[in-house]
């Protein structure tokens, strides 16, 4: 398909229309870029939450903001599964634990024990209670036509990979605090939620306030001659 025929299909299938767009000055840009990054650099990761309640609205918000992450054709394949039932909750947290008692007596390997052990973490996971709220992020390895037939979606990983970055940063400016968990396997999540085939757990989010004698390593983060490199 040649570059014109593309673009005649394009026009058909989704028509485009006018990017709204506003150009900032210069010293604006630069304004706003050095405050989000002093806010954001002052996100940190606790596992001491408070159980203080969060209303849904704020939930809500920080979902919306992770959907409008780009993903590869616009297909938008993830799902958040925000929980607040505590019997619920128990149930993932009873579940988490069993998982990661096996991860952290045998099944990890010694790399990867070697390197969580600054951070103190083990199979406890109080955090999955104590939360007010524990979002669950699942990525649609693929989609579903109104016929019932698979739809092949694209670079779902990096996608959902993604979303969950808009989410945690609206999660963060909004002065809540959240922990990104993994427990491996994460099979059970789906029935637990009652997820569809097609969805699987990506990411664990439990999201509240902190606790008041909530505590976090003692870390750095690379500095920025680690992490860029000009050509």
């Amino acid at each position: 398909m040649d570059e014109s025929t593309r673009e005649q299909f394009a026009a058909q299938s989704h028509p485009f229309v006018p990017l709204q767009f506003t150009r900032r000055t210069l010293a604006e840009s630069a304004e706003r870029a050095r405050a989000f990054y002093e806010e954001m650099n002052r996100r940190r990761t606790t596992r001491h939450f408070s159980t203080d309640p969060v209303p849904r609205e704020l939930i809500e918000q920080a979902i919306l903001t992770g959907g409008t992450a780009p993903s590869g054709a616009h297909q938008q394949p993830w799902t958040f599964v925000a929980v607040s039932d505590l019997g619920l909750k128990r149930q993932i947290r009873e579940a988490a634990e069993k998982e990661e008692h096996e991860f952290y007596h045998g099944r990890a390997p010694a790399e990867w024990t070697e390197a969580l052990a600054p951070l103190g973490t083990d199979e406890h996971k109080p955090h999955l209670t104590d939360a007010p709220w524990v979002v669950v992020l699942f990525r649609q390895s693929h989609g579903l036509r109104p016929d019932g037939t698979k739809r092949t979606y694209y670079y779902t990983q990096e996608s959902c990979g993604i979303a969950a970055g808009y989410f945690i940063a609206a999660i963060h400016m909004m002065g809540l605090v959240t922990v990104t968990h993994t427990p491996n396997p994460m099979g059970f999540l789906a029935e637990l939620l009652g997820r569809p085939a097609n969805e699987k757990a990506m990411l664990v989010m439990p999201v509240g306030y902190p606790a008041e004698d909530a505590r976090i390593p003692d870390l750095t983060r690379k500095p920025f001659g680690e992490i860029a490199v000009w050509k």
